[in-house]
């Protein structure tokens, strides 16, 4: 009887120490620090915030510079420079789009002999809403807001003491409702809006009353002297359709094409204003870039003023193409 109560005693040992290996080997594999950290995960999980915004900005300059020292065939020294920004913020979620754009581009040109020039300057702001039916459709029900103008005074050299523009004078805000079609694979949208009201703002009273850009000049009497100042703001509602597209042609050569036309419903009705910009991007590396650029303007209603008579005063013609080249090379910083 011992015998056994001794062998019952001995194998209960055995069991309760093959019992406490087996619960530490399988019944706290995860322990209470462990449970802790599975907790503090599932937090940063939850605290990941989705955002349905992309930004993206573009910083850069051109440079050019010429020197000559003891140079027999003869020149000046000159540099000029040109800064430009891009900033875009653009919206998508499910069915709704919002796209928004801030260009700004200003350059000087200083030469040997003669006094700072201005030789470009910009501010273009776009926003574009739309709205889809389903998220299988590529064209939206869109509202496009466009307002362009300048920051400085403009000249027609050598002459700089009579501006021939001013901020705000042009000023173009262009508001419409429409239909865009954007293309799910290339960078391709076409925009199309027949009730769009174009507001041309000259808020120089000098340059209103000289009916420049568009608007209606002041009406005087026989001696000059002015009896209606002429109008600061014109307005026009008519049919607007642009379309932009970019692609990479080739290995770091970038081609972007944006192009609109405009034609008011109540003012000659069929007279179509142009505005087309072509610009080709050539990547050397990150940071360094050149650029190919054209610019081409038609409106029928600036008339361009040119001294025909040689009094030193300028007449007014009539419209004409107004076209403008660029070639630079410079930093780029993306971010």
């Amino acid at each position: 009887m011992r015998i056994k109560v001794l062998c019952f005693l001995v194998c209960l040992i055995h069991f309760i120490s093959f019992a406490k290996n087996l619960n530490a080997r399988y019944f706290d594999t995860i322990k209470p620090s462990d449970t802790i950290k599975v907790v503090e995960q599932e937090k940063e999980v939850d605290s990941i915030v989705v955002t349905f915004w992309t930004p993206k900005n573009k910083v850069g300059v051109n440079l050019n510079e010429v020197a000559f020292i003891n140079w027999n065939a003869g020149g000046n020294n000159s540099i000029s420079a040109l800064m430009h920004g891009d900033f875009e913020r653009n919206f998508k979620k499910s069915l709704l789009s919002w796209k928004n754009r801030v260009s700004i581009r200003y350059g000087l040109n200083s030469q040997e002999g003669q006094k700072v020039r201005k030789t470009e300057d910009q501010f273009r702001l776009t926003s574009t809403f739309g709205y889809r039916k389903d998220s299988t459709s590529n064209w939206f029900y869109s509202g496009k807001l466009n307002f362009n103008t300048q920051f400085t005074n403009g000249y027609k050299y050598p002459d700089t003491n009579t501006p021939i523009s001013k901020f705000m004078a042009p000023g173009y805000l262009f508001l419409g409702v429409g239909t865009e079609y954007s293309d799910p694979v290339e960078d391709f949208t076409v925009y199309i809006s027949p009730l769009t009201d174009k507001s041309t703002f000259v808020l120089d009273q000098r340059l209103a009353n000289d009916g420049m850009f568009g608007v209606n000049p002041a009406e005087k009497d026989s001696l000059g002297n002015v009896i209606k100042k002429g109008q600061r703001v014109r307005t026009e509602f008519g049919f607007l359709v642009t379309s932009e597209f970019s692609k990479e042609v080739f290995e770091n050569v970038d081609l972007e094409n944006q192009v609109s036309f405009y034609s008011d419903y109540l003012n000659k009705f069929g007279n179509i204003d142009v505005e087309w910009r072509l610009n080709v991007n050539l990547k050397v590396n990150d940071f360094i870039k050149a650029n190919v650029g054209s610019h081409l303007i038609y409106d029928d209603d600036v008339k361009f003023k040119e001294d025909t008579n040689g009094d030193g005063n300028l007449e007014t013609t009539g419209p004409r193409v107004q076209f403008k080249q660029m070639l630079g090379v410079g930093l780029v910083y993306e971010f």
